[in-house]
């Protein structure tokens, strides 16, 4: 059944079922909990034995939760879809496209067997269709599912965008049991940092995701690029920026000096009469792209402290000599 023949497709929407609810055992069970907690209660709600009220009902209730839970491909389906909903929540719709992901087409039950089961299960797994197979006309199903796929983030220096870098990282990534739990393990990566990436980009690592199910292809991981502060340099795009200290007479009388650069140390000229947070840009200097960015370097003048005697003289005598008001033009303050 695909969603479009269903009832989904029109807005319809039903109950959701908590199948852990329904056996008595929380989320965390092993399979050998579920089926001895089935197990007690079907004995309790057996038609045929009890006097409980709605004992039949009950009893295609847990019939329906122990299909899909004793299975672990089934659990592990129901368990993603049913993450985010809780036991008699109304309004409840699969994802738009649960059965092409899933792609569920068999269940080794008959089609007498499906009038036992709520639409709730009908909508998530469909009814079975059996294959015939080769030999001996045995029935066969196939149940696939394309694992997850998760998202990291990862820190890498400013000189790795520059030349590229290889690293290898560790994270804690969930892994699917053989008894349908998942737990987190630690998985080491080794991860190629391209040339040129930027803040905010992602590495995408096929098949590093989680594993599929039933022969499904794996989820693939992807990591979103952040920068480690640096001590010299600012982002911005694909530019970079650096504050470079001069001397009053660098700025002044104008110089050629020693800059650094992620990709190495170049020299700078400084035009006379360069103020204070003057930008002199090294064009193609910036992040390496298809259009490089730019390096723009912002002066800072640096005075020298009057800390000597003859430094005390040559400020007391640029005071005199020079003339100058820095506040000329504040208006006659």
């Amino acid at each position: 059944m695909r969603l479009s023949d269903s009832g989904f497709a029109n807005g319809f929407s039903m109950e959701f079922k908590d199948y852990y609810q329904v056996i008595g055992v929380e989320r965390d069970a092993t399979q050998d909990d579920i089926k001895r907690a089935y197990r007690k209660l079907a004995r309790k709600y057996h038609p045929d034995v009890s006097k409980e009220p709605d004992a039949e009902e009950h009893f295609k209730a847990l019939g329906e939760a122990y299909e899909v839970l004793k299975d672990p491909e089934k659990r592990a389906a129901y368990d993603r879809l049913g993450a985010d909903w809780k036991a008699g929540q109304q309004d409840f719709r699969p994802p738009p496209d649960w059965n092409e992901d899933f792609g569920f087409t068999g269940g080794g039950y008959t089609d007498a067997d499906t009038a036992d089961h709520s639409a709730f299960f009908e909508e998530l797994f469909g009814r079975a269709r059996h294959a015939q197979g080769q030999a001996g006309g045995q029935q066969h199903r196939t149940f696939r599912m394309r694992g997850e796929d998760h998202h990291a983030k990862v820190l890498i220096d400013l000189e790795d965008s520059y030349t590229g870098a290889t690293r290898t990282l560790t994270l804690r990534m969930p892994e699917l049991t053989p008894d349908g739990q998942v737990v987190a393990r630690d998985h080491t990566l080794n991860v190629r940092i391209p040339k040129g990436i930027r803040p905010g980009q992602q590495i995408r690592l096929a098949g590093q995701g989680s594993p599929g199910i039933g022969g499904g292809e794996a989820g693939d991981l992807y990591l979103e690029v952040a920068l480690n502060v640096h001590s010299l340099y600012r982002v911005d795009g694909v530019d970079v920026y650096l504050n470079l200290p001069v001397a009053p007479w660098e700025a002044a009388l104008g110089a050629s000096v020693p800059v650094p650069t992620p990709a190495g140390a170049v020299t700078l000229n400084i035009p006379a009469n360069s103020g204070q947070g003057r930008k002199l840009r090294l064009k193609g200097r910036g992040l390496p792209a298809k259009t490089p960015g730019d390096l723009y370097v912002v002066l800072q003048v640096v005075l020298p402290p009057a800390d000597t005697e003859a430094a005390t003289a040559l400020y007391q005598q640029m005071r005199d000599q020079l003339g100058f008001d820095p506040r000329a033009n504040l208006g006659g303050v």
